[in-house]
């Protein structure tokens, strides 16, 4: 491989080490009064957020110095072991708020699907690196990975977790588009993924009563609706600089999952709109130097898992975002580098590492 070894991006690693940040405070702000509630400790989340965080920055570290192209040789083990953990999910999981999402591992619970979108990501890259001039033969090229990505998609819409499972297959189009796949064929993709996506909204009600909420929360204001009512709430009492640091009010068990799901909300209403606009430029200002990292990286393996790790944070993080801002339907997904998550966090630091190591090679 031609390339030059140098330092690390310090840009990306500044941004992370901010998000980080700020997704520890907010996350003790957030969660403190239903950590009191339910466990009789104000700083039970605290406590575990910091530990998955010292974690994930271990992890960080020690990948942003092992050689990417290691991660070629273990696309297709770690894809065929993130499915196998898929599928035991599915049978031995325990049921937790009427999903099998997790696994427990004794003092603490993994989530699988988490580790299946940095497999997912490496599988693209290692198969678009080899079968990169085949992309655009349908059944040679283009199908095979889409069967790939469509198997951990299905798993994961068994649990179910709809929205880990629409950022996976939307971050395998991007990764596939950017190798050079036929847009018409994704178009063809795109339209047959439609009648399927129906059927899940039909066979689910709860998925239909989000979308109904989605378009007029108001219908149903104290049920399907609640949820996004009380986000937007928290949202637009932010004003421009917030109500303050700690003074929110939704976290009083008004609005759901305040450390999870909508801690962008409670971002909002305590930090205001300075606060939240500067969130969402960092997550700008990573999607922009990952990209330049995925630009100047010496081979085309190195291109596609810089793509892939970048763009699985931001999409992520937009459509995050968008479902707290009302602007999407409710999907269920954390907001990288902030919401309190030890298998999200864990893993996303970890991609971030495989990142900064490919940032360490120039062209």
């Amino acid at each position: 491989m031609a390339g030059k070894k140098g330092t690390p991006d310090l840009a990306i690693i500044l941004i992370t080490i901010v998000l980080l940040g700020v997704g520890v405070v907010m996350v003790f702000s957030a969660s403190s009064v239903a950590s009191l509630m339910e466990h009789n400790d104000p700083y039970y989340y605290l406590k575990r957020q910091l530990l998955w965080a010292a974690l994930g920055l271990l992890v960080m570290g020690i990948l942003s110095h092992l050689d990417y192209r290691f991660y070629r040789r273990l696309a297709f083990p770690g894809i065929l072991i993130s499915l196998m953990l898929l599928g035991l999910v599915l049978v031995i999981g325990p049921i937790i708020g009427g999903s099998r999402r997790w696994l427990l591992l004794g003092f603490t619970g993994f989530q699988p699907s988490e580790l299946a979108k940095l497999c997912v990501v490496l599988f693209i890259a290692a198969y678009c690196d080899r079968w990169r001039g085949n992309l655009r033969h349908f059944l040679t090229g283009f199908l095979p990975p889409l069967l790939v990505v469509v198997v951990a998609v299905g798993l994961i819409l068994l649990e179910p977790d709809f929205g880990t499972g629409a950022v996976i297959f939307m971050n395998a189009m991007i990764m596939l588009f950017g190798a050079g796949a036929s847009l018409w064929h994704m178009s063809l993709v795109a339209l047959g993924a439609l009648p399927c996506l129906l059927i899940l909204i039909i066979k689910a009600p709860y998925r239909l009563r989000r979308l109904l909420a989605f378009i007029d929360p108001w219908a149903d204001p104290l049920d399907s609706g609640w949820n996004i009512i009380q986000s937007l709430l928290a949202i637009g009492s932010g004003g421009l600089f917030g109500l303050g640091l700690g003074q929110g009010r939704e976290k009083y068990l008004y609005l759901p999952e305040a450390h999870t799901d909508f801690i962008f909300a409670i971002l909002g209403e305590e930090l205001g709109f300075l606060g939240a606009a500067a969130v969402v430029l960092l997550f700008f200002l990573f999607a922009w130097r990952g990209l330049k990292i995925a630009l100047s990286s010496p081979d085309f393996f190195g291109c596609m898992l810089a793509l892939g790790i970048t763009s699985i944070v931001t999409f992520q993080a937009l459509l995050n975002i968008g479902v707290v801002t009302g602007s999407l339907p409710i999907t269920g997904i954390t907001l990288p580098f902030i919401s309190f998550g030890g298998s999200s966090l864990t893993i996303t630091l970890a991609g971030v590492g495989i990142l900064l190591n490919i940032s360490r090679w120039r062209a």
